[in-house]
């Protein structure tokens, strides 16, 4: 993969680009934009703002910055509409993407907050890891919101970087913390630009791993990521997350398994019985539980299917039940004793099971 040409008319190209969508941001992006300026990197550095038909006065201040930005030797690229409705998150980053020059590209929000080193240690990292999606740790703000999300990003192994690409959590490197290779971006290809309620970043986060991309983290707090009623992710259903998670994994994972075994009897391990297709359904031999009540059931009889007779799935206890497992139990809600149980059973991640929850 060659690196691009500019074709923008703004000069050389910059090592770097900050991709920023901006949409009614006012209350965060004085914060936002200062992180910028205040970066320790020494290479060169370009700023690609696309303002997403915002209402407020967030151009403003963009204005404002690019004057500030622009005499400490970062050039700004502003683009932009003011058309009544917004085009959506996909669309702004593709076309902050298509303006800028950088070799490589850092993903940023505009209602956070980059720590001074966050370019310099990211680019250090993809230099090394040409085709990989860099990550950090993040300090979320406010600190107590979402607290099993936020451990969940930061406690990753590398391993689990590819192994819990399935979870219900979404990309195990979110969004506001990418730093990547243009190259390697234009190989994978552009964000979604089916707006408001599309995971743009889950789609290309999973076209990312079909295409053989690794996952790296700069364990380092690089980012303060806020939490607030106003996020774009609020506008996703979770129906649809589930829905392209489902299909994932039926794309990954099910096809190398014969057979597998649904860990968890309850609402969620049904839920994923019945979001199979047919042909998945069929390799599941049984769930398994640990609660007496819903293995003293016997089965699970799937009262929706077209098939007859219906379905009878068996419902074993974990000690009786054979891997592989597709796992639907949210680990640090039990207290330790599923993560023994998965160290009794000798079992590795990725190859014996994957989690679904």
């Amino acid at each position: 993969m060659q690196l691009p040409k500019d074709a923008t008319g703004h000069g050389p190209l910059a090592s770097v680009t900050i991709i920023l969508p901006v949409r009614n941001a006012e209350l965060w992006l004085d914060e936002c934009l200062a992180s910028v300026l205040q970066q320790d990197f020494e290479g060169t550095m370009e700023l690609s703002v696309f303002n997403d038909a915002s209402k407020d006065s967030s151009g403003t201040i963009i204005e404002k910055w690019k004057v500030k930005l622009e005499d400490s030797g970062i050039s700004v690229v502003v683009g932009g509409h003011d058309s009544p409705s917004p085009r959506g998150v996909g669309y702004s980053k593709n076309q902050a993407i298509a303006q800028s020059t950088g070799s490589y590209l850092c993903f940023l929000d505009s209602d956070d907050v980059m720590m001074p080193q966050r370019v310099r240690l990211q680019y250090e990292a993809a230099v090394q890891h040409p085709t990989s999606i860099i990550g950090c740790q993040v300090r979320r703000d406010p600190p107590d919101s979402t607290e099993r999300y936020t451990r969940w990003i930061n406690q990753l192994t590398s391993d689990q970087l590819l192994t819990q690409v399935f979870t219900s959590h979404g990309p195990t490197v979110i969004m506001p913390t990418w730093f990547c290779s243009r190259a390697w971006f234009s190989h994978v290809g552009l964000f979604d630009e089916g707006g408001q309620g599309v995971p743009e970043d889950l789609l290309f986060f999973y076209e990312h791993l079909r295409k053989g991309g690794g996952v790296f983290r700069v364990d380092h707090n690089l980012l303060l990521y806020r939490y607030h009623p106003y996020a774009a992710t609020h506008s996703v259903l979770e129906v649809t997350i589930w829905t392209h998670r489902v299909h994932f994994l039926e794309e990954q994972v099910l096809p190398r398994w014969k057979s597998f075994t649904i860990w968890n009897a309850g609402k969620q391990g049904r839920r994923l019985y019945r979001s199979l297709t047919a042909a998945s359904r069929c390799k599941v031999v049984a769930f398994c539980d640990v609660d007496e009540n819903k293995i003293r059931k016997g089965f699970y009889c799937h009262e929706e299917s077209q098939e007859r007779p219906k379905p009878k799935v068996p419902i074993l206890h974990l000690q009786a039940a054979r891997p592989p497992f597709v796992i639907c139990v949210k680990l640090d809600l039990t207290g330790g004793a599923f993560e023994d149980n998965l160290k009794s059973l000798n079992l590795q991640e990725g190859r014996d099971f994957v989690h679904f929850s």
